[in-house]
């Protein structure tokens, strides 16, 4: 088995061990996105999941300009993503430096070269014949994606699928959309918490984003728990930048106010009169 093999081994294990029965799974399609950017020699990859009104939402990003790169995509309903999504087929190899790309998204195409990519590649998210999503690979330098390159992306937009649409949540429709939306609200937490640790950090948001989740792996916490302690002003933030713990009764948090017992009075004692 050569190197490369054996990574792609070591992922797939990395992923099956995580869909526990209590997942976290915007950790989970996080980690699968910079997954695909070492085992696919790509630049930036992204997740986009379909609500409950089948409009694309972003799920994870490798990095914070892909993910804006991604809104852009989805407000201006125009992009290989999009089109994917729609036509349940992959788009594969697309130049984004031809006039043909211009013409086809001219939005999307003229905001990805000013981002600096110059390929990209979208692979839906699929369950059989019903399409969830979208995988999208983005590359900063010319190259070949070759047909081993599109089965190992097809086999980890599968991964993704799988982890959103888990056995236990197929067994009624209305559950399984409830479990999407939740996902995507809870996007909206996360990001929220990163803008406001960037602000008052004077750091970027990916770096933000980074000191969170390791946070969270390292305390086996839930990444939006998290987050929306951030929101709310429950958690020290300083603390949470030098690595101390935050959770209560711990450094970042003040103890716990206890009110002290009243006196008991001894036996046969009357009880004091309001003056």
């Amino acid at each position: 088995m050569t190197p490369a093999q054996q990574r792609i081994t070591e992922v797939f294990v990395e992923v099956a061990d995580s869909l526990t029965d209590d997942f976290d799974i915007i950790d989970l399609l996080q980690r699968l996105s910079e997954r695909c950017v070492e085992l696919l020699d790509v630049s930036a990859a992204g997740i986009l999941l379909a609500d409950q009104y089948d409009e694309l939402q972003i799920l994870a990003a490798s990095d914070e300009n892909t993910r804006l790169l991604e809104l852009f995509a989805l407000q201006h309903d125009q992009g290989p993503c999009v089109e994917c999504f729609r036509s349940g087929q992959s788009h594969t190899d697309i130049d984004l430096t031809t006039a043909g790309a211009l013409a086809r998204w001219p939005r999307f195409t003229a905001q990805a070269r000013q981002s600096g990519f110059v390929r990209t590649h979208a692979i839906p998210l699929r369950l059989r014949q019903r399409v969830v999503g979208a995988l999208n690979l983005f590359h900063e330098q010319p190259g070949t994606f070759t047909r081993a390159d599109e089965l190992l992306a097809r086999a980890l937009a599968d991964i993704a699928t799988i982890a959103i649409l888990q056995q236990r949540t197929l067994q009624h429709s209305q559950l399984e959309r409830i479990q999407l939306q939740t996902a995507l609200d809870t996007r909206i937490v996360i990001e929220q918490a990163k803008g406001v640790l960037a602000e008052r950090w004077q750091t970027t948001v990916d770096d933000a984003f980074a000191v969170l989740r390791n946070h969270a792996r390292s305390r086996h916490l839930r990444i939006t728990d998290l987050a929306r302690r951030v929101i709310d002003g429950g958690l020290d933030t300083e603390a949470l930048l030098h690595g101390m713990d935050v959770t209560p009764g711990d450094a970042g948090f003040p103890p716990p106010h206890h009110e002290a017992p009243s006196p008991e009075l001894p036996p046969d004692t009357p009880a004091p009169t309001p003056e």
